[in-house]
């Protein structure tokens, strides 16, 4: 295939996405339908079908595709010549902003998702252990003495992190996601001190 086919095709897909979470953000995922994604992504329905089975494969592709985008803004945060208190903070607080800064991505990921049943909770909680993963790393890797973080433990503060995120969507304060820094992170401090 050439550069440009490829492009093309990535370039049809990312449209996609953005088209899935506009709509679904307007109309919820239950009346969301295939022609409403294809015309907000300017694409053919064919081209939607070339890169996706329904739109359940589309959403679940929209939220790996973000959550991703959040992991890497959790990575890029860390600075080693910090100790791992202040990396955590650090991170917590990107993590929060990028969140808050797509409101309508943000509720498709967070109430959406949850309408697909088995297959966006799977995709929900592979997302959480990969988060969590980074988080056993970062914490893990400090000095601090402490017992060493557990998967579970990781995964409690991460779904308990998810909870006030869902919160905040729903009481429409979104903008204010970063506040909830201090909180994370002193759960955090407070469950690695034991």
């Amino acid at each position: 295939m050439h550069d440009w086919a490829l492009s093309t095709s990535q370039e049809h897909r990312s449209r996609l996405l953005r088209g899935m979470a506009a709509v679904v953000a307007a109309k919820g995922y239950a009346d969301t339908t295939i022609a409403d994604i294809v015309r907000e992504a300017s694409v053919s329905r064919r081209t939607f079908y070339e890169h996706f089975r329904d739109k359940a494969e589309c959403l679940i592709a929209l939220y790996e595709a973000a959550s991703r985008n959040a992991l890497r803004v959790l990575r890029e945060a860390i600075d080693p010549s910090h100790g791992w208190e202040e990396q955590v903070e650090r991170a917590i607080n990107a993590y929060l902003r990028c969140l808050a800064s797509n409101p309508v991505l943000l509720r498709t990921l967070f109430v959406e998702i949850q309408g697909l049943g088995h297959g966006g909770l799977e995709v929900r909680r592979a997302m959480h252990r990969e988060i969590g993963d980074f988080l056993l790393q970062l914490v893990n890797a400090g000095t601090a003495p402490r017992s060493p973080m557990t998967p579970e433990v990781a995964m409690v503060l991460i779904g308990g992190m998810h909870e006030l995120v869902l919160q905040a969507i729903e009481d429409g304060r979104v903008e204010e996601l970063p506040v909830l820094t201090g909180t994370a992170t002193r759960l955090l401090k407070a469950v690695t001190r034991t």
